[in-house]
């Protein structure tokens, strides 16, 4: 039974001084991650820098990736680990996102989510 696909929302901060080669190595390693637990990394989206609302880790700004991915995978544990350990991560955050709003944005294909196993 092939399990259903999940949408993920990935933002990413990379400290603020990195480099555009540095920002290109990071989504090709979550790509990776994602490729290799049955996914597809959908669209990504540079925000560039900008500036923090508050000082993080005696930072004032960062830079912000968002990537988009479904999965077939339950356990992302393995690219939260991930990015935890990467030291030029500053912050993420990971949502799943509602089956409505996957298919709105077509991250599940045609649409139509398949049934939900066990």
């Amino acid at each position: 039974m092939k399990l259903a696909m999940r949408a993920y929302e990935l933002m990413i901060i990379m400290d603020a001084g990195v480099e555009e080669s540095d920002v290109a190595a990071r989504i090709e390693q979550v790509a990776d991650n994602v490729n290799a637990h049955g996914g597809q990394v959908m669209s990504e989206d540079r925000w560039g820098k900008r500036r923090f609302a508050y000082e993080i880790n005696h930072q004032h700004e960062g830079y912000y990736l968002v990537l988009e991915f479904a999965t077939e995978t339950r356990d992302m544990g393995t690219l939260e680990r991930l990015l935890q350990l990467a030291d030029d991560v500053v912050r993420h955050k990971l949502i799943r996102l509602p089956d409505a709003e996957a298919a709105r944005r077509g991250l599940l294909g045609d649409g139509t989510p398949l049934a939900t196993a066990g």
